[in-house]
């Protein structure tokens, strides 16, 4: 296609309007492994792939492990046998324990990403969850206690990945490319999950429940090695990148590479009412998505009189739903920007809210029903709406503090995390006898906790940058004598 000159528009952070800048000449073309941070966000794309490939694996094979299988005895006689005789409540710990070492690490990836650079920190968590993974089936035999150890540990090395991928966004992401950007890397993390589930339960049957661990954990360092070849902290740095592409993002971003470092304003941060509204829309969205995510196979094979080979491919479907609504929920987010039919505060605010007022909707709908086809499509309702919301908090962090938002999402998922320690835990004590009633107290706590998020982010969400993030990047320009790219940084604001 033609060369042409793609206006960039910004948010101007007093009256949250667009504005006009016109960056240099940015060259277009569908062919997106010509653009190397298109090529960034593919890889991104299959790094989070791995990410919840590597979490989830475990929702399923537990199943496996602790079903009652018919065996024959040399005798002749048949009985039933479990690889592990574990009751709903160590299965409920055991599901939880990589939550416990994944909420440590949220702020050490986002500070470590800003620090070290976001790729490598990224890189390297998931490929010591991928050698961890590798680990499980012996970790497995050596009981419970251990099981959990490894899976903590697993949980501290990827609890860097969410966070340190919004410091590669910083630098790599024009600011009305960032929802596209971000929320199609995201979308790995469900393409993983829609892949894992429905394998998982193939592997399982064909090949026993230690397969699916094999296979994830091969996958996983085989995308690391593939990842650290290709992909580098900054377009600067990236020996690959043509110019033209290189001067689009730089002056797209207002010269961000001319800004030396600048010191955290953590007591800024932590007074900021749009940081809360995040926080409380993070973690009502977590809550839902994590108590699916460990319990669903469970609750479709227990509850619902599903086989093991169902329980997985049912259990991707609302995973499938979302990761193909992320890809339009986030082109529309941009669109809605870029034409000025929204603000960046609008966006984020009739997005995420909107898509919570449906997820509550339905989460009731399916614990009322309960029922084994209207339940599923409920369910796949609800998480699938989910991409919507992800538009608004998950992005949020790059409109209030570009520079600081690695920072940001290591400290709203570090809240955000807390469901995955609570909800199978919960879970597990609540669901002693498998009923129906249980059940349904699970699926009504979802619906509320949607419904308290939705109310919190309405009233305090902001697409604005905040002041105390404007004056630590207005006053941290290097004495360099270029006067354009001040200017340009302060336009930017």
């Amino acid at each position: 296609m033609g060369v042409e000159e793609q206006p960039n528009q910004f948010t101007n952070k007093s009256t949250d309007q667009i504005i006009d800048y016109i960056p240099e000449k940015e060259p277009l073309t569908w062919m997106f492994w010509k653009k190397r941070r298109y090529i960034v966000v593919v890889l991104a794309f299959f790094g989070f792939f791995n990410v919840y490939s590597l979490r989830v694996n475990l929702s399923v094979a537990i199943v496996a492990m602790t079903e009652n299988r018919t065996i024959e005895y040399a005798n002749g006689t048949y009985g039933h046998e479990q690889y592990f005789n574990w009751n709903s409540t160590e299965q409920g710990l055991i599901l939880s324990a990589f939550f416990y070492g994944y909420i440590l690490t949220q702020l050490a990836g986002g500070y470590f990403g800003q620090k070290l650079g976001g790729n490598i920190v990224f890189g390297a968590g998931i490929f010591s969850t991928a050698v961890l993974t590798l680990l499980t089936p012996l970790a497995a035999t050596g009981g419970v206690y251990v099981l959990m150890a490894v899976r903590v540990i697993e949980g501290i090395f990827e609890g860097v990945t969410f966070p340190c991928i919004h410091s590669v966004w910083s630098k790599w992401a024009p600011p009305h490319e960032r929802s596209r950007m971000a929320t199609i890397s995201f979308a790995g993390a469900y393409a993983g999950t829609v892949v894992a589930m429905p394998l998982s339960g193939i592997l399982a049957s064909s090949w026993g429940w230690e397969s699916l661990f094999y296979f994830f954990g091969a996958i996983g360092v085989v995308w690391f090695i593939i990842w650290m070849i290709v992909v580098r902290e900054s377009p600067s740095k990236d020996r690959f990148i043509s110019k033209d592409e290189l001067d689009y993002i730089n002056s797209s971003l207002g010269n961000m590479k001319k800004l030396a470092p600048v010191p955290t304003p953590w007591k800024a941060i932590f007074t900021s009412p749009p940081l809360y509204a995040i926080c409380a829309s993070h973690f009502s969205e977590n809550w839902g998505f994590y108590t699916l995510i460990t319990q669903l196979p469970t609750f479709l094979k227990d509850t619902m009189g599903y086989d093991l080979n169902k329980t997985g491919f049912l259990s991707a479907a609302p995973y499938l739903a979302m990761g193909i609504l992320l890809f339009v929920a986030g082109y529309m987010a941009d669109i809605f920007q870029v034409k000025g039919w929204l603000t960046t505060t609008q966006v984020r605010k009739y997005f995420n809210c909107g898509a919570f007022l449906f997820q509550t909707v339905f989460m009731m709908l399916a614990a009322y029903l309960l029922h084994p086809v209207w339940s599923v499509v409920c369910i796949i309702i609800a998480v699938g709406l989910g991409a919507y919301a992800w538009c608004g908090f998950a992005v949020n962090h790059l409109d209030i503090a570009p520079r600081h938002a690695s920072v940001l999402m290591g400290i709203t998922n570090t809240l955000a995390t807390i469901p995955g320690i609570v909800s199978p835990t919960l879970t597990g004590v609540l669901v002693k006898n498998k009923d129906e009633n249980e059940w349904r107290i699970v699926f009504y706590i979802s619906s509320g906790i949607y419904l308290v998020g939705c109310v919190i982010y309405w009233f305090w969400c902001s697409g604005e940058v905040q002041p105390w993030a404007v004056v630590e990047e207005t006053t941290n320009v290097e004495d360099s004598g270029d006067v354009k790219g001040e200017a340009e940084m302060k336009e930017y604001k």
